[in-house]
């Protein structure tokens, strides 16, 4: 966990811009929302799923 806590300490601002420029060459404008809407009903998800099993840990450990 170190060493990923010390690559987010190293990126500056135009590293990020320097990134998004690639992904935007790479995808193209008109495919990049697409994917963000994709990657963003996935955490809703995972966040949706994370919830339900939730309250099954919580009576498990009430027994």
């Amino acid at each position: 966990m170190h060493s990923f806590s010390i690559f987010f300490g190293m990126v500056s601002g135009v590293q990020i811009a320097v990134i998004v420029v690639v992904a935007l060459l790479f995808f193209g404008g008109k495919k990049i929302p697409e994917l963000m809407k994709g990657l963003g009903g996935g955490i809703k998800e995972f966040k949706n799923a994370a919830k339900e099993e939730e309250p099954e840990e919580k009576i498990e450990e009430k027994k």
